[in-house]
């Protein structure tokens, strides 16, 4: 397995060092908010890093459930990453078309699927094209390979869980925007309630990114301790569907957190539900 500096990213100069290393796989992980009218398999289709292999979000899923993009079961996960030739031994390069965002969560979800080593491309696609970088177009296959899934319980959450865990002495920190957390606006999702978990944190995805970047370890540090969020203490991260709030359990993970989870319904679930608590203030 070739050796990079940093656990959590690799730059475009050493991706395209390692590019046709057979213990390397590129993936891209684009996804959009429906009301965004883009397609990341569109944009894959488009224009990607050569060799790079398409992670569908909402097909690698569990298709039988009401909620967008739930995690599906390891058995599943294992035969759909293996089919696009990804085994658990590689490294796995993950990113997105806008820079950060839907990459998270694909990185998340190799990690809890027991994926040895993953991580992201700083800067994602835009950081690929500003260095001049080639792409490919189409949907290249490759030999498909077996991936022999770990999955980790401990890093996602029910509703049940969720519920059980308000009041007591985990913290849920919430990516949506500020508005939607305060019920200033309405979700985007139509049929959910406005609002948050009674002692939520709201912490925006976006404000730990710059320029397509995550913020440094000392910036994040600094922005979790405003918020009151204590890194050493248990959290659950929550957003609109689980995808933003992979943003935030990766910023955890950068400052050294160890107990994070995401809350995989999120506020899809959360706030479609008549038996869950909801506040605005």
């Amino acid at each position: 397995m070739p050796v990079h500096p940093d656990s959590h990213f690799v730059t475009a100069d050493w991706l395209l060092r390692h590019i046709d290393d057979p213990d390397v796989i590129t993936v891209d992980g684009s996804w959009h908010m429906p009301a965004a009218g883009r397609s990341g398999r569109a944009d894959y289709v488009a224009g990607h890093i050569p060799g790079a292999v398409f992670f569908d979000l909402d097909a690698i899923a569990d298709t039988a459930s009401p909620l967008p993009h739930m995690l599906p079961a390891p058995e599943a996960f294992a035969a759909a990453v293996g089919a696009l030739g990804i085994r658990e031994t590689q490294t796995i390069v993950v990113y997105d078309s806008v820079g950060l965002f839907s990459a998270a969560r694909v990185w998340w979800s190799f990690r809890i699927m027991g994926a040895r080593d993953v991580v992201l491309l700083d800067g994602g696609l835009p950081a690929w094209i500003a260095e001049g970088l080639p792409l490919e177009a189409g949907e290249p296959s490759r030999a498909p390979a077996v991936f022999t899934p770990r999955f980790d319980p401990a890093a996602v959450r029910s509703f049940e869980e969720v519920k059980a865990a308000l009041g007591g002495g985990t913290q849920i920190v919430d990516a949506r925007s500020a508005a939607r957390f305060y019920g200033r606006e309405p979700e985007p999702r139509a049929g959910l309630r406005s609002g948050h978990m009674p002692g939520a944190v709201s912490l925006p995805f976006g404000e730990t990114i710059e320029g397509g970047r995550l913020k440094s370890a000392a910036d994040l540090q600094a922005l979790f301790a405003a918020r009151g969020i204590d890194p050493d203490k248990p959290v659950i991260a929550s957003c609109g569907s689980g995808v933003s709030a992979a943003v935030i359990a990766l910023a955890l993970d950068v400052v050294g957190a160890r107990d994070v989870a995401i809350y995989d319904g999120s506020w899809t679930e959360w706030g479609g539900r008549s038996d869950a608590p909801v506040v605005t203030a």
